[in-house]
């Protein structure tokens, strides 16, 4: 029986850790390396595409798309930002009463 070299899945999906980055907020300062972030998820996501898909995709509940970054030093590992909506509803909210 033919076997294959290598396992195909690590061609076609990258690894995505979910990061809560809603303290750079609360205290409105620069942001902080990837890797001091809380993770709040690991997924696997098909590589095609993901760039475009990515502001899209519901990847934690309760929580809104800010902003994602490849890092090549790991592997092809994507972070995705994700800030806590409620935050962001309080911020939103603040910004039009003053």
């Amino acid at each position: 029986m033919a076997t294959l070299g290598a396992p195909l899945w690590k061609f076609n999906l990258t690894r995505v850790l979910v990061i809560d980055v809603s303290d750079d907020y609360r205290t409105m300062q620069h942001p902080l390396p990837n890797d001091l972030y809380p993770v709040l998820k690991e997924t696997w996501l098909p590589k095609v595409g993901l760039r475009g898909r990515l502001p899209h995709e519901s990847l934690c509940e309760g929580y809104l798309y800010d902003w994602h970054d490849p890092d090549p030093h790991l592997d092809g590992t994507w972070y995705v930002g994700v800030v806590d909506a409620t935050l962001a509803q309080e911020l939103l909210d603040g910004a039009k009463s003053a």
